[in-house]
């Protein structure tokens, strides 16, 4: 008899015998769907409560007074009164001064990776001494660099042995905000350094050899292998020191030169502090806050928009 022609008896129970075998897939199908949303769930939970929820509070009070207009909305008047505070305006410039100075934070370390990848001589040992002033304090960088760069320290004194004169790293208004935020960079880049030599690890090697094989020069390697090679890397470290620039310059700024000379090395955080912890302006210390957030977001999707625009093009 034709299999099409069985009894209808039997169409039924091999019916019935696949049933759970079906069943067993959707639902294996269906958990292996929904466990990526299950595992990435407490970390979810925690990003909104400890961050976006506080973050939203923020914004949300500083639409609020200070004083005795404290808890009562006030519209954009703290807003207004940032823009004309002549301090404030003078910190949003040194931000514009940090996003022209980035290149050179990044490629520092971005240099020295490359050269302690390529195995220099003695690179271990730079290794250690690049990454140990990471590891300290802000406040004893500061005192150290305090004594350095006094004008009647060590660094005048051997300026002045050289016939180049003395310079006043942190009393002159022109200089100080570079001097602060050269200190920064060198206190702080042994762990852009760390990054850049775990994207080496991910570095396709064969290129470098056909480049060498080639006859390419060292700029022509680093140029056109190695930085399209390190395009992620690059935009990571570019974003994260942009985030470290303008949020974790507060301990130096305080021992360095305690935003003077004249307010000219007060950056948006130091702004934030002074309002919050001396002026007991909370309100306007939450839209200084909201700014800040604001500029970082605005730079670094713009700086990364900016290097994957490079590497398409590369």
């Amino acid at each position: 008899m034709p299999i099409g022609d069985a009894p209808p008896l039997v169409r039924p129970i091999v019916g019935r015998a696949n049933r759970p075998a079906i069943t067993s897939h959707r639902g294996r199908a269906r958990w292996e769907r929904l466990a990526p949303y299950l595992l990435i769930a407490p970390a979810v939970l925690v990003i909104v409560l400890f961050r976006l929820w506080p973050l939203l509070l923020g914004v949300n009070f500083s639409f609020t007074g200070d004083g005795d207009r404290n808890g009562t909305p006030v519209g954009l008047d703290n807003y207004t009164d940032l823009w004309n505070d002549p301090v404030f305006r003078i910190a949003l410039r040194n931000v514009g001064l940090l996003v022209l100075l980035l290149p050179v934070a990044v490629a520092i370390p971005g240099l020295l990776a490359t050269f302690i990848f390529l195995r220099v001589p003695g690179n271990r040992l730079y290794r250690t001494v690049y990454f140990f002033p990471a590891v300290l304090s802000p406040v004893i960088i500061g005192s150290i660099f305090n004594l350095l760069l006094a004008y009647d320290g060590p660094l005048n004194e051997l300026l002045q042995t050289a016939g180049l004169g003395s310079v006043d790293w942190l009393g002159d208004p022109k200089v100080a905000i570079f001097t602060v935020v050269g200190v920064h960079i060198w206190a702080t880049f042994g762990m852009a350094l760390v990054v850049f030599l775990a994207g080496f690890a991910t570095l396709d090697t064969t290129l470098l050899d056909a480049a060498r094989s080639d006859g390419a020069s060292l700029p022509q390697v680093i140029w056109h292998v190695i930085v399209p090679g390190l395009s992620r890397t690059i935009q990571f470290v570019f974003v994260t020191t942009m985030i470290g620039m303008l949020t974790s310059m507060f301990g130096l700024l305080y021992v360095m030169t305690s935003g003077g000379p004249g307010g000219s090395t007060y950056l948006p955080e130091y702004y934030i502090w002074i309002q919050q912890g001396q002026m007991n302006r909370p309100a306007l210390a939450s839209a200084a806050s909201t700014v800040l957030f604001l500029v970082m977001l605005v730079v670094g999707l713009a700086q990364i928009g900016l290097l994957r625009k490079a590497g398409r093009e590369d």
